[in-house]
């Protein structure tokens, strides 16, 4: 009797083994189903980028945009071209005109007499010192920003323009009322050069 007891018991152990297993396998392969993406799905899709963003299709790329002009004159003694390219007002107050300037003297050229007349402008030479904006309409003229010390808040030229050397420049301003959007750009004898302010960001 004992004996049969024992064999009874074995078989009761063996069978909840083989159960609790049998549980435990199903839960497991049952489990992993739901952590795997679809077949059809996608974290990126197929016009996307490593970084997400869409690329050009056919493997076409914009050509850079070209420099806007607002502005162009060419005069004066050296025969100069003075090329603006932007006015931009900013929410700080100021106004950032920039632009280029061409050399076509027919030999070296240093733009001493553009630094202005003003006395606190005297150590500005080569630069866009003695330039200054004039508003027509609300009958006002803004001179160049410098700083305590006397330097204009604009580009001082470095060496002589070679021939038909041309270098970019800027120059900072006290910016105009926010109905202002036409001015008058002025500098040296250069002819007057008609510009139109955009607001920055």
């Amino acid at each position: 009797m004992s004996m049969r007891h024992t064999m009874k018991a074995r078989r009761a152990l063996t069978a909840v083994a083989i159960t609790t297993g049998l549980v435990l396998t199903v839960a497991g392969c049952g489990g992993g189903e739901g952590d795997k993406p679809d077949a059809g799905s996608s974290s990126t899709s197929p016009d996307k980028g490593k970084g997400g963003e869409e690329e050009p299709k056919g493997g076409e790329s914009q050509p850079p945009a070209a420099d806007t002009i607002l502005a162009e004159v060419t005069g004066g003694d050296d025969n100069t071209t003075l090329t603006i390219t932007s006015a931009v007002r900013d929410q700080g107050g100021f106004l950032t005109v920039n632009g280029k300037l061409k050399n076509g003297k027919g030999g070296n050229w240093v733009p001493n007499s553009w630094r202005g007349d003003e006395k606190e402008l005297s150590n500005n030479g080569s630069s866009m010192a003695g330039a200054s904006l004039v508003d027509r309409v609300g009958k006002k003229k803004y001179l160049i920003l410098r700083d305590t010390d006397g330097r204009c808040l604009c580009t001082q030229f470095s060496g002589a323009f070679k021939d038909n050397e041309e270098k970019t420049w800027f120059a900072q301003f006290p910016a105009p009322p926010a109905g202002t959007t036409k001015v008058d750009f002025q500098i040296a004898d250069m002819p007057v050069a008609a510009i139109e302010i955009s607001d920055g960001e």
